[in-house]
Order: structure tokens, then sequence, then C-alpha cells
């Protein structure tokens, strides 16, 4: 969710913060020094050479099977590996990753390449609290430790997917310049591709899976840019080829406009607002809902009626109650969040997911520095420089491409409305009509199919559920998952 926001000058402290602790702390550039006096001779300069080259290879190359994780009982029933993949000319970049293989047939179902909203959110988060194999037992729990246990809904069940802390600052993710600790929408499109080719080139068993980008709220900016980029990769004729099929987008977040502006259509379809509330902002607000001309009285006027309705109505689901502060209310979903925290700065839990000690002073669950809300600036850390992902949607319908969009009915973070509306911008065919779908004999939701040539883009909406649908709708969430990808044969290239 979109909420509470640092001025810039909090944002530019944080930034100054994270900047010198990598100028102060002991990384491994700084700790391999040496007196240039020592190494006149040339073998001794192609010897340390060597080392060096062998040393940030290994940096880069680092990853461990993860066998058990403090608060669950016993070894893990699921190959849980854990590592960082380095990118840039010396490694400067050190992504974190989370790696589940699918509990079914590993070496041929899906490669699921997951992108945690915010940005600045990390995949511990969604492999615990989401799609993962693990869900947290809050009966047998407490805010500083965590009870674990298998998720009976989990995407693993079908599907190896790959969590990333993305970008720089996020998680246990982190840069070993001040430079390299600066990120975009843009930078993090291109990273994911990099890290994606570079995780597969050490994981080349997984070459031939069927592979997927997806992800989850902001990163809908993201996920079909990262698509078209392994699109145009293997149309280069880049090594390796990767095995791509589509992307799959859990409550997309499309245009830094068009998304919020949608709440007006949404809080009348929903009875949140009365029809003279919405008739009075159609006629008088021009269409823009969002930034509101303050010398035009009557579209103010009506917009203040909606807020006055909306301002406590939890935009993650609106059926939910409001949560004045939902990271400590015991009512609040969210306040599982928390927790996450006090997990994650565990020094067990570190180990066992073989963090490397000293990287990351403090791990969040969200860097509220590179969280994104409406209109926010620019900040020292990161810049928002993707407006809209629609014009990169439009481009993949002239691929071989399978789309699967879900949408909770009851989200105002990003209206399933606003979603329609890109979706039939697209002009495509349809070949299956809005229509229900079944979980345990009970309409789950409904869902249109679109078809043209070899691409294909499935629309679902989830009822009942909101932002997070996995969370709010966890076997919902899965059976429209699995279903959508059995209905697709794959033959493995090779």
């Amino acid at each position: 969710m979109l909420e509470h926001s640092l001025s810039r000058e909090g944002q530019a402290s944080i930034c100054r913060v994270y900047r010198d602790r990598i100028n102060n702390c002991t990384h491994h550039k700084r700790t391999y020094k040496w007196n240039p006096v020592e190494v006149e001779s040339p073998t001794h300069k192609m010897v340390l050479r060597f080392i060096i080259s062998i040393f940030f290879l290994s940096l880069s190359n680092a990853n461990s099977i993860v066998k058990n994780l403090p608060g669950f009982n016993g070894d893990l029933p699921f190959t849980l590996e854990t590592g960082y993949v380095g990118l840039g000319a010396d490694n400067e970049i050190q992504l974190f990753y989370y790696f589940v293989e699918s509990e079914r047939d590993p070496l041929k179902d899906p490669l699921l390449f997951y992108l945690t909203g915010g940005p600045g959110t990390s995949g511990l988060y969604p492999l615990l609290y989401q799609i993962g194999p693990l869900s947290i037992n809050y009966d047998n729990s407490t805010m500083e430790k965590l009870t674990l246990e298998l998720n009976p809904n989990s995407w693993a069940k079908t599907a190896n997917i790959l969590f990333i802390d993305l970008p720089v600052g996020t998680g246990f993710s982190y840069a070993t310049t001040y430079e390299a600790s600066k990120s975009s929408d843009t930078i993090s499109a291109q990273q994911s591709y990099k890290f994606l080719v570079k995780w597969l080139e050490e994981h080349p068993k997984f070459l031939n899976n069927p592979l997927y980008i997806s992800g989850i709220s902001y990163m809908g900016l993201l996920v079909p840019v990262v698509t078209l980029e392994v699109y145009k990769g293997n149309e280069r004729g880049d090594q390796p080829q990767l095995n791509i099929k589509g992307y799959v987008i859990i409550s997309p977040f499309t245009h830094k406009f068009n998304d919020f502006n949608s709440r007006l259509e949404f809080a009348h379809r929903l009875a949140l607002i009365s029809d003279d509330i919405y008739e009075s902002a159609k006629s008088t607000c021009n269409g823009n809902y969002v930034n509101i001309d303050s010398e035009n009285a009557l579209c103010s006027n009506s917009l203040q009626q909606m807020n006055e309705c909306t301002n406590r109505i939890n935009a993650g689901n609106i059926l939910d109650p409001y949560c004045d502060n939902e990271y400590t209310d015991p009512s609040c979903r969210k306040v599982g969040t928390t927790s996450l925290a006090y997990f994650g700065n565990d020094k067990e839990v570190r180990k066992a997911l073989h963090v490397r000690e000293g990287t990351v002073e403090k791990f969040e669950k969200t860097n509220d520095t590179i969280h994104y809300i409406l209109n926010k600036n620019d900040t020292e850390c990161y810049s928002y420089d993707i407006f809209t992902s629609f014009v990169y949607h439009k481009i993949l319908v002239s691929k071989s491409c399978e789309v699967l969009i879900l949408s909770g009915d009851h989200d105002f973070t990003f209206p399933y409305v606003g979603q329609e509306q890109w979706i039939r911008s697209l002009n495509l065919p349809i070949e299956s009509l809005w229509n229900p779908w079944f979980v345990d004999k009970q309409v789950a939701g409904y869902r249109t199919k679109f078809v043209k040539n070899g691409y294909s883009l499935t629309h679902v909406t989830v009822k009942g559920a909101g932002h997070s649908i996995p969370l709010f709708k966890p076997k919902e969430a899965w059976v429209i998952f699995d279903s959508w990808l059995a209905s697709h044969s794959y033959v493995s290239d090779s």
C-alpha cells in the first residue's frame, strides 16, 4: 500500500546514512589492501590480478542450500537456496536471492522470476507471507519470535520460484560503492534482466524450464520491461537463450496517473460514494481526479466529499478494518509483517540464510526511502523514471507471449477498474467473455481471455480479495495460478 511519506530532507538523510555506512564499513574491496612497492615484479602483479579476479568471482557465484530455519521444526522438506549474484564491472552490486524448487518436478516445471513490490520490499516477504512454501503460524508466534509452518497454498507446489531483494538497499542486497547504491525503475529493470541471465548461467539445469517474469503491485511497471528485454535478448542471439513464455502480475501498477484516477470509478461501483458525488466529479473535474485544480471549486468540493467518504477505508482491502497503525494494531493483517523485521535481524536467521556478516546492518521488510507513494519525487537514492508500462504491454502483443493479470475486486490501492481500462486499450480480440471461475463449487471470481495470433492475455478478478491477493485469498490465488499454468502444454526447448 502507498500511504506514508518522508520529507525530501528525510529521504536524503537516510540515503546519506547508507552512503556513509558504505564508506565506513569494512567491505570486501577495502579489506584487501596492498602496498604497490611490494608488487613491482610482473610475476607478482600477474598473481595478484589472478587472486583478485578469483575473489570477486567467488562473490558473484556465492550460493548455499538452506537446510533449516529458526521457527520451523526440523529440516525444511523442500529445497531452498539463497545467495548473491554480483553485477557491475567489479561486482559492486550484490543482489541477494531466495530460490525455491518446485515440489513436483523442478527440472520441468515453470520457473517464476518474482519481483516484489514497493519498490524496496524484500523477497523474504512473499517467501514467508504470500506464495512461498512457508507461512507464519500466528497462534504460536510472538513479535520477536516467529513460528513457521508449511503453506498449503504455496505456488512452489508446481513452479520453481526465484525471489530477489531488488533494488540495492532492499533486504539483504547491498552495494560496495556509493554510486552503485543509487538506482531507478529503469536501472532496476536492467539489473533484473542481467541478474536473471547470470543466475541461469550459474544454474544451467533450469535453462529449458518455461520462464515467466512475475511480480506484484509496483513491479507492474517493471515486469513488462524485463519481459521485453528477455525477448529482445533472444532475438539478438544473446547467450544463453532463455525459454521465455510470458509474464504474471498480481495487482499491477501500470500508470502513475490512470491507476490512481480510477479510484473514483471504483468507489462508485462499490457504493463507497453516492451517485451525486460521482456525477458531480465527472461533470466538473474534466476527467482528472488526482491533480486537483484549486480554482475549480465545484471539482474540489466533489473530491473533498469523496475523500471524507473514503479516508478511513482500508485501501488494501475495503472489507478489512481501517487501522490507525496497521503494523502494531493486532486486528490488522499487516501487523504480521512487523515481525519480519525481527526475523530478518535475528543472528541465527541470518546465519541460516547465509547472509554475509557486516554487509547489511539493519534488515527492513520495506525500505521506505525507496518505497513509492503518489507524486513522490525522485530521491538521492532512487529515480521513479518509468511513468507507465503500457507501451511495453503493447509491444509484447506482437510476441508469442502468455499473460496472466490478477486483480482483487476489493483493492482500492490499484483498482481492477484501471486494469480493465489499459487492457481494453490493447484492442485485443476477446476469446472468452467475462465469466465466473470456481473454487469448492463457489464463485471465486471472474475472468476474460484475449487472444491475438500467438499472444494471449487472461485477466482474472478474485472475489473478496484485496491488494495482496495471496494474503487475502490464498487458496483462490493458488487455484487460478495453477489452472492457468495447466492450460498450457510445454515442450522444452533443447
